[in-house]
């Protein structure tokens, strides 16, 4: 990640996950010169996940990170672990090809297998559970999309199944949806103490981590890359950079191949045991088929947390998290409304909603996208990362590598228009539910 300074990008309000993750690693902050045959620029689970993967094959790796582990998307999100790219296998295997996209598709919906086979074999503590993952139908409209996705993932071997509206609201505790998906290799954990766990595992495999160590500039030096931060300089051999929405100056091509956008969360005090008893039931989470969705689950220690749209600026994020807390006891009448933390962060979207693996150029590598999908597909893609590292050719990977990041044409405007995608999305939502109660009345 850069440096965010005073970035409003870098407000963080009160997160969760920050608030009660045990005490980090005294990670050194880099202030001499340095070499290593790898350099990975991100302590993100991208950059984490490359890193221990590097050094468990016995590269000589350091992983440079700008603020501390996990301060981006990596310990801000909603922690759902949820299996799967955001685009539905069809449109995969048609933008990517019959081969390459059922490489892809296999990958991505085994990509939560791999994420807790490696919290197993560290023992990273994280609270993590596998209870599945349900994408409820937020309307009659959305149950026909939600059959297909079931189809389509069934003839790659997953047991997905949909749910009548009364074994979801069952499940769920609430009838405010129609049906849903329900995907049993789903699960969550706590974001940002698994990020630290991955930090963790990879320095015992030899991986040497520098944080508060913003890179301020990237050159070319001979068949290498020397890399300049704030105290110290790193020279490498190859450069990984896995910086996601948190991209910047040192590697422009990434910020022209991404559309941040906010995602916001709000949780409350640790709910009583009556209350847990009738919502989410057995320790599953949400995100639903809205435009704008919703996602929600409950903490290890009770407290419901529920997100979604966010804004660029404070005012638009307090606007966010009111509108959250409404929509939460909308959907559960029963919550006591106890909150105590708001917070927000970064998702990378893409123009066609599928990561990017990108070498535009020899020893350079370029990894992100995830699209919301990144708990999961970021730990994959950090050992596909290491494979192609370690000498794999781009056809035997499970996605495509290209020369060139596929650019987002006017993500500049894009951007400037983002603000408003809330407040439109919002009131033509409002417009289509009072036609469908004049045509009903």
């Amino acid at each position: 990640m850069r440096d965010m300074g005073n970035n409003e990008t870098a407000t963080v309000e009160d997160n969760l996950w920050q608030r009660t993750a045990g005490e980090d690693a005294a990670w050194p902050v880099l202030e001499e010169e340095r070499q290593a045959n790898i350099a990975v620029i991100g302590g993100g689970y991208t950059g984490l996940s490359a890193a221990l993967h590097l050094a468990e094959r016995g590269q000589e790796v350091v992983l440079l990170e700008a603020g501390g582990i996990g301060e981006g998307a990596s310990g801000r999100n909603g922690g759902q672990v949820i299996p799967g790219l955001k685009q539905d296998p069809e449109a995969v295997e048609r933008i990517w090809g019959p081969g390459a996209g059922r490489r892809a598709v296999a990958f991505s919906g085994a990509a939560p297998d791999l994420l807790f086979a490696l919290i197993d074999r560290h023992a990273i503590g994280c609270h993590a559970q596998r209870g599945g993952w349900l994408q409820p139908a937020a309307s009659p409209r959305h149950l026909p999309l939600l059959r297909r996705r079931i189809l389509q993932w069934r003839e790659h071997g997953a047991e997905l199944s949909l749910l009548s509206r009364s074994e979801t609201a069952e499940r769920l505790g609430t009838d405010a949806y129609h049906g849903a998906l329900f995907d049993p290799r789903g699960g969550s954990l706590h974001p940002l103490e698994y990020a630290r766990g991955l930090a963790a595992a990879a320095a015992a495999s030899g991986a040497r981590i520098f944080c508060r160590s913003p890179v301020r500039t990237v050159q070319r030096s001979g068949d290498g890359w020397r890399l300049v931060t704030r105290r110290g300089v790193l020279r490498c051999g190859t450069l990984v950079c896995c910086t996601n929405a948190y991209s910047g100056p040192p590697i422009p091509a990434i910020d022209r191949c991404i559309l941040p956008v906010w995602s916001v969360q709000v949780a409350t005090a640790p709910q009583p045991a009556a209350i847990r008893g009738r919502i989410l039931r057995d320790g599953v989470c949400a995100s639903d088929t809205r435009r704008l969705l919703t996602y929600f689950r409950f903490d290890p220690a009770g407290r419901f947390v529920i997100g979604g749209r966010g804004a660029f600026t404070s005012r638009g994020r307090a606007g966010a998290f009111a509108a959250l807390r409404r929509r939460a006891l909308a959907l559960f009448p029963g919550l006591e409304p106890s909150w105590r933390y708001a917070w927000g962060g970064l998702v990378a979207l893409t123009e066609n909603h599928l990561p990017q693996l990108a070498s535009p150029e020899p020893g350079l590598h370029l990894a992100f996208g995830y699209n919301g999908r990144g708990v999961a597909m970021a730990t994959a893609v950090g050992r596909v990362l290491a494979d192609r590292l370690g000498g794999a050719e781009p056809a035997d990977l499970p996605l495509p590598v290209v020369r060139r990041p596929r650019f987002w044409p006017h993500a500049s405007l894009l951007r400037w228009s983002l603000p408003l995608a809330g407040p439109v999305s919002g009131w033509a939502e409002r417009l289509r539910a009072a036609g469908r109660r004049r045509a009903g009345g």
